[in-house]
């Protein structure tokens, strides 16, 4: 059984991405004309400061560099976080997204965009806005009934306490 490059990358960089106290979300080279670019995308549950993110591109430039695992071209390496509208596909990431407004595709068809409430092991407690002057209403969705999520952009996005405060109102 062969394995990708990402794939051998990933069990390469994973511990010492790990050891920094992040996850590892994602690995992609590319070629961008005659040059390489490896992408690693890292996060974790507060979201890592800038700090981490230098602290973790050293040492996985110093790992790339002691071994061939990029071979012997030139290639850049860039770490980076998950994008703002970040596709959710791990329980951590649904967990991370509490708060936020998500749009779901649904298996059975359709979309549902709601606000996460909470998470459990088996789904999700939605907060679903009210159209045309109605109240939002809760909605249970297990992690079945998902085909696909995303992240949406607010700007005048409410926090969870503001939430919480009108709620007890």
């Amino acid at each position: 059984m062969s394995t990708t490059q990402s794939e051998r990358l990933r069990e390469l960089l994973e511990p010492l991405v790990t050891s920094q106290g992040l996850d590892l979300e994602e690995i992609a080279v590319d070629s961008v004309g005659r040059k390489r670019v490896l992408s690693v995308v890292v996060d974790s549950d507060s979201g890592p400061d800038m700090d981490q993110i230098a602290d973790v591109s050293r040492a996985l430039s110093a790992k790339l560099d002691e071994t061939d695992a990029m071979g012997e071209g030139e290639y850049y390496l860039e770490v980076g976080t998950p994008g703002a509208e970040r596709l959710l596909t791990e329980h951590r990431h649904f967990v991370r997204a509490t708060g936020r407004l998500v749009k779901f595709q649904l298996s059975e068809g359709g979309d549902l965009v709601a606000r996460i409430l909470t998470v459990d092991d088996e789904g999700l407690e939605l907060e679903v806005p009210g159209v045309k002057g109605r109240k939002a209403t809760t909605r249970r969705l297990g992690f079945p009934e998902i085909a696909k999520a995303r992240v949406q952009v607010e700007f005048n996005r409410k926090d969870m306490k503001d939430m919480k405060e009108e709620e007890e109102a």
